[in-house]
């Protein structure tokens, strides 16, 4: 049984470590739970950079148009693999207020890094996707894809501005999460696709694949140059 309503998991998966050869292979295993659950018109988008080379397989197998969706968390000073919050495509910020309180970070720590991230948002909406706009998703199903959930606030701040584009229906879909990120995203989303849940800290994304490495730009753009094809 799931752990949650509107959660989809496979429970032979649930609190395994090191289950996914890389991104890739669990974009495809992804794609075969999504196969029947997407009803009607659908458009995928991913979360880059380590969320692409996991909704490209996914695209590829269900025939859907692929499209990123820019967010950025919000680093935490001395720690840039952390984040206390993060920003959505147009800019409002999103923040994780009891870690900001536990971190004893001052307003001028956190409006700074807002300011850097944006910056850095803006640079990857220029590079990525070159201003085109968002799709209108009326009468359609947004599926946003991220290689995992750990604090989860990237993906609530995409959530959050797809539905500004009036979809259907809109749904989550990582191969690994944390049960507790999990949960909070499902006060924002339709549903999520969650194959490898864990329910206990700590808890790394990168502990679900045995081979793990940062995306590099040339690698989103390959994948970009696909779909556009």
């Amino acid at each position: 049984m799931p752990l949650l309503p509107g959660l989809t998991e496979e429970v032979s998966l649930r609190d395994r470590s090191y289950i996914f050869p890389d991104r890739a292979a669990a974009g495809r295993r992804l794609a075969e739970t999504l196969a029947d659950m997407i009803p009607g018109e659908a458009v995928v988008f991913a979360i880059p950079a380590g969320g692409l080379p996991v909704a490209a397989p996914i695209a590829r197998a269900l025939n859907l148009p692929l499209d990123l969706i820019i967010v950025r968390k919000i680093q935490i000073p001395w720690n840039t693999e952390a984040g206390f919050g993060a920003l959505t495509p147009d800019g409002e910020v999103l923040l994780n207020e009891a870690l900001v309180q536990a971190l004893e970070l001052d307003q001028e720590q956190v409006a700074s890094q807002i300011a850097l991230t944006r910056q850095n948002l803006e640079k990857r909406e220029a590079l990525f996707r070159g201003g085109r706009p968002y799709p209108d998703l009326t009468g359609k199903v947004a599926l946003v894809v991220d290689d995992g959930l750990a604090s989860g606030y990237t993906m609530l701040a995409a959530l959050k501005f797809i539905k500004k584009l009036n979809p259907e229906a809109t749904m989550a879909a990582v191969p690994t999460g944390l049960l507790e990120t999990i949960q909070r995203v499902l006060q924002e989303a339709t549903a999520v696709v969650c194959l490898n849940v864990r329910r206990k800290r700590p808890f790394a994304v990168a502990a679900a694949y045995r081979n793990w490495y940062d995306v590099p730009d040339n690698e989103v753009q390959r994948l970009l140059r696909e779909f556009t094809r």
